[in-house]
């Protein structure tokens, strides 16, 4: 087996698979990096993916994953509060768009918003869209599809669900939803028409393996915007004491996804600001995306030094639609 032929491949429309991921994870890294990023600008062009986030309910969530400050089951002092109300989401929606972010998510804590609270969202995205051009992810969690179709008739286009890790590891970081509870809310989203952002975190104790793994999965869904997440150890989480990855890691990962899923937006989200570069060298390793601003609980990376970062490195904002 061979890093070019392999990339050979890739470039000719052939999917490589498990066997071939796994001895990729073992090649030259600054080669396989390499080799990544020609396959990102002959599938993907200079387009660059950027979105914003904001936490539209925060805190008190009922489910138990071992990375997250805003369960109930940890004692993290993460802050608590209702849904925002449609004036601060329109708001802050205003403001990204002046600053030239083409996709702004709503993201609330919890296993999944109640009927009220859906219908409360549908007016919210409502009046965003009539007061701005910006693109609206929403991220509600286990929806179902009568849900889903009510929030894209409101004009919401892309949901996001992170498989987190692989099906195999996943009992080991949530056990009060299931792997097949995410598959399905994905797959609800995907009946209803609208595009999925899955993706995961990585350091939660997963091998390499999970997360190629993880990424097949993602690529038999026929998703195409992919969230890689570096764990941010927060204290009074399970997850507190874990090591964080190196930033030659978070590259191989993002170098191994280009290859798995090349025409996709490999996208540097949770974590990226624990990066000493702030992702820039994942930028020529395969990722053309990224979560600008501050992510849920913690601080981010500002859209101003994004922005330059982007025109340091060639890129344009761009929306990629899957």
């Amino acid at each position: 087996m061979e890093l070019l032929e392999l990339k050979r491949q890739v470039l000719d429309g052939k999917q490589i698979g498990k066997e071939e991921a796994l001895w990729l994870a073992e090649a030259p890294l600054e080669e396989l990096c390499e080799a990544a990023n020609e396959i990102r600008k002959v599938f993907c062009g200079n387009g660059f993916d950027i979105c914003t986030i904001i936490n539209g309910k925060s805190g008190r969530c009922s489910e138990d994953c071992k990375y997250c400050a805003q369960s109930v089951w940890y004692h993290t002092g993460a802050g608590e509060y209702p849904l925002l109300g449609t004036k601060e989401l329109t708001e802050q929606a205003r403001y990204n768009e002046q600053h030239g972010v083409l996709r702004y998510s709503i993201v609330t804590s919890g296993k999944r918003l109640s009927d009220q609270e859906v219908d409360q969202m549908c007016e919210s995205i409502r009046n965003i869209r009539e007061n701005t051009g910006i693109s609206v992810c929403i991220s509600f969690g286990l929806l179902n599809e009568e849900q889903y179709r009510r929030l894209k008739k409101a004009g919401a286009n892309r949901v996001h669900n992170n498989l987190e890790t692989s099906r195999n590891y996943f009992p080991k970081v949530c056990t009060t939803h299931s792997y097949e509870d995410k598959l399905a809310a994905i797959q609800a989203a995907k009946a209803a028409g609208l595009s999925v952002c899955s993706g995961g975190i990585m350091g939660l104790g997963e091998t390499m393996e999970d997360r190629i793994d993880m990424a097949l999965e993602i690529r038999k869904l026929g998703i195409r915007s992919v969230p890689v997440n570096l764990l941010n150890p927060i204290p009074g989480t399970p997850y507190e004491k874990n090591e964080r990855l190196k930033p030659e890691e978070m590259r191989r990962i993002v170098a191994l996804f280009r290859f798995l899923i090349p025409n996709a937006s490999i996208r540097l989200a949770g974590g990226r600001g624990l990066l000493p570069d702030k992702g820039r060298a994942c930028f020529l390793s395969g990722a053309n995306a990224a979560i600008s601003g501050d992510m849920l609980t913690t601080l981010g990376i500002t859209i101003a030094q994004d922005m330059e970062l982007l025109s340091e490195l060639g890129y344009e904002p761009k929306l990629w639609e899957a």
